[in-house]
Formats: C-alpha cells, structure tokens, sequence
C-alpha cells in the first residue's frame, strides 16, 4: 500500500472508469486508499478496472456498466456504489466521446449526444449526490474538462461546447456548495495518450505535429491527469475550488 496521503477515506465514484484517464484515477484512488466505483458504458472494462484496484490495493470496488446520458439509472447506480464503498465522498466526471462536426455540419443527434454525455451527466449527477457528498467532511467533485474548451478546434463543436460548459458547471456548482463544505474543480487536459486520442497520432506525420506544439515534447499520459485529480479530492487541495487546471505539456500557453 503507498504512503500516499489523500484525506478523506471516503468513496469516489469515476465515471469513464473502463479505460484511459478514468482508468488511470480509478487506480490512482485506489493506491491512496480511497474506495472506488468505475461506472462504464463498458461494463466488462468497468468490472476489470475494480477488480484490479481492489486486488492491487485491498480497497473496496465496485464496478458499474452505465451510459451517462441515462440520467435515470443514476439512483440506483449511486445505492450499489454507496453500497459497496460504505459513503461516497467524491466524484471524477470524465466519461465522453468526441462528438465531430463543424457548426456547418454538426448533427442533432451528435450534438444531443454529446452534451448528454459530458455536460447534462455531470450536472445531473452532481445534483443527485448532493446529500452523499455533503454528509460527509471533505467532499470534493473533479469534472474533466480540455483545452478544448478553453482554445476550441473547428471540426468538433459539440465536443468544445460540452468541454467548455463543464468550465462552468464546475464554477457555478463550487459557489453553490462551498458552505456546505463542498468543493468542484475542473482539469483541463491537453493531448493525452488515450484510446480516444490514439487514432488521431496513428500517422507518424500528424505525431510529429503535435509534439512540435508541446513545450515539454511529449503526449501526456492517463498517469498525469489521474494525479491531478487525486490532488484535487484531497484534504491537500482544501483551499482550492472553482479552479482550472490546465495539465497539457505547456500547449495553451506558449507561443509556438
């Protein structure tokens, strides 16, 4: 078990916990002690990603396969959560897709998808863990956010929409419940080696490109985000919230 030292031994709830940067916190929580729930339209990816961080760090598990934008199976994701981690203290919002199309071409459906998974989850699941978070001391919410929603690309509207209304979700929600003792954060990642990511590096070309616009000369890893947001949920962290954390290599701000 590592020493490292997180606060709170509260529950927290990962959703996108099947894979990448979701996968990475799931375990990163887990080294810290931190009892877990990968929720996961990938069922079998969110159960293995429980079964390893409870057999790699004795924590509790659980894993829950769930599509986001049915806000309605949320209830009773949350009790099976709550009901294997003993309390939920915490969340990591950063199940997504990316959702292509210009403004000129985006379609409805994309566009409804896309904010339904990103922007209306996150809202929605934060207002019902309202009470679990609030009972207990220390509670903190992470939403995983991008530089897309803070320097937007043409060809993904609805993604750079739903990134940049997680900006402020996490700012109107952090004054909502900050005297109530509970804090919202929101991460925003760079180019991070991700499956989401992997098909737009395939080409060596376009690799080259991306990395001749990082300062720091590589992608970042699911590793960099997950102990961005194990900071963030941590007693740590206790003085920060309806902040943006920029974690992208240097890309959003320096000239290149």
């Amino acid at each position: 078990m590592s020493s490292i030292s997180i606060g709170p031994e509260t529950g927290v709830i990962v959703t996108g916990g099947a894979s990448g940067i979701g996968k990475a916190t799931v375990f990163a929580l887990a080294e810290a002690g931190r009892p877990v729930a990968a929720w996961d339209l990938n069922a079998a990816g969110a159960a293995a990603a429980a079964k390893e961080a409870s057999e790699r760090f004795g924590v509790a598990a659980i894993g829950i396969g769930i599509d986001v934008a049915d806000t309605a199976a949320f209830a009773t994701a949350i009790a099976e959560s709550r009901a294997t981690m003993g309390s939920i203290g915490g969340l990591v919002h950063g199940a997504g897709i990316t959702g292509p199309g210009s403004v000129e071409d985006v379609t409805e459906e994309i566009w409804d998808r896309t904010l339904g998974i990103h922007l209306r989850a996150g809202a929605m699941l934060i207002r019902d863990l309202v009470p679990d978070l609030t009972r207990n001391a220390e509670s903190a919410v992470v939403v995983i956010s991008s530089i897309e929603g803070i320097v937007a690309h043409a060809a993904i509207v609805s993604y750079c929409s739903a990134k940049a209304g997680l900006l402020g979700l996490a700012r109107s929600s952090a004054a909502h419940l900050g005297s109530r003792g509970v804090r919202v954060n929101a991460i925003c990642p760079g180019f991070i080696e991700t499956p989401m990511f992997a098909a737009a590096v395939a080409n060596a070309d376009v690799l080259s490109a991306y990395l001749d616009r990082i300062p720091l000369k590589r992608l970042g890893r699911p590793d960099d985000i997950a102990r961005t947001a194990r900071f963030l949920l941590s007693s740590d962290a206790a003085y920060i919230t309806a902040a943006e954390i920029v974690v992208d290599g240097g890309v959003t701000r320096t000239t290149f």
